[in-house]
């Protein structure tokens, strides 16, 4: 049972940071109303400026500024250069418009800073809980701890943002209707536009966390893929549903990984989550959270 519990909490744990990645998703389709496939380069994006910065002699705390300033940047020249010309478009094409805004973001990181990868440190020591090791002998990593804390209080944040303010209320709006937002003065531009700065943000903590871990490299676009499996299980509209999805992944990625792997030779944990997504796609394709869609021929 002990070593039950240290998986399982390891895997909520990154479970809190896989919801963060979900969450830039969910903003930028409750905002537009598509899948935004350019999130994971943003997270890339963002977390090589950041890096960048630092090998260029800044400190994490200018480093870090500066490059939410690029990123803000980069959702203005987004919204004002991708997106409003695309206005009143089928879903379809606002997609096609985001796989091209990938490419393009990938290929400028690359670019300005280099394809090779970056070493970051946040300060923060990837080693157990000493205290909690010695009272219950669960070796949880202070890493973990404080990335899922940083990562849920972040969410929280925002999701009363978005659920209790009049930009809320005026992002519910654009979702539900393009077309009708702009009829009663919701300014749709404006909007998008601070949507895709808050998924900036969120693309900057997730890839300076993501990126201390792992490090910063072009396999940060595949980690943030690993919402995918969260937004399915949660609903691509819910806040709170990114978190529950998250959590669920988290743990249920863990579990596999030790209890069913050796069964099947190991690795389980990199495409079991989108087995579970699979699975819960006949069963509840809108997701735990996700409103049912009644179409009525």
């Amino acid at each position: 049972m002990q070593f039950f519990l240290e998986v399982l909490l390891g895997g909520l744990l990154s479970g809190v940071m896989y919801a963060l990645v979900a969450l830039g998703y969910v903003l930028i389709f409750k905002a537009s109303g598509v899948f935004n496939y350019a999130q994971g380069a943003m997270v890339f994006f963002a977390a090589l400026t950041c890096v960048g910065f630092s090998e260029m002699g800044m400190s994490l705390w200018l480093a870090a500024p500066l490059t939410m300033l690029v990123m803000v940047a980069l959702a203005l020249a987004t919204e004002r250069i991708v997106l409003r010309p695309l206005v009143n478009q089928n879903e379809i094409t606002l997609f096609m418009a985001t796989i091209g805004l990938t490419f393009f973001i990938e290929g400028l990181a690359q670019l300005v800073w280099g394809s090779q990868v970056h070493p970051l440190e946040l300060g923060i020591e990837d080693v157990p809980l000493q205290w909690m090791l010695d009272r219950t002998g669960i070796a949880v990593s202070q890493f973990d701890l404080i990335a899922a804390l940083i990562c849920a209080i972040l969410v929280a944040a925002l999701a009363v943002l978005f659920s209790k303010t009049k930009i809320g209320r005026a992002l519910r709006a654009v979702a539900d209707d393009h077309q009708a937002a702009q009829a009663v003065g919701i300014p749709l531009q404006y909007i998008w536009a601070v949507v895709w700065t808050v998924a900036g943000f969120v693309a900057l903590v997730a890839g300076l966390l993501w990126g201390s871990r792992n490090g910063v490299q072009f396999a940060l676009t595949f980690v943030a893929l690993k919402a995918l499996p969260v937004l399915i299980l949660g609903g691509f509209t819910s806040v709170p549903g990114a978190i529950v999805g998250g959590l669920i992944i988290g743990a249920s990625e863990k579990l596999a990984e030790v209890y069913l792997g050796p069964m099947v030779g190991g690795g389980i944990e990199g495409w079991f989550p989108y087995v579970l997504a699979l699975g819960f796609l006949l069963v509840r394709p809108e997701g735990l959270f996700g409103e049912k869609i009644i179409r009525r021929v």
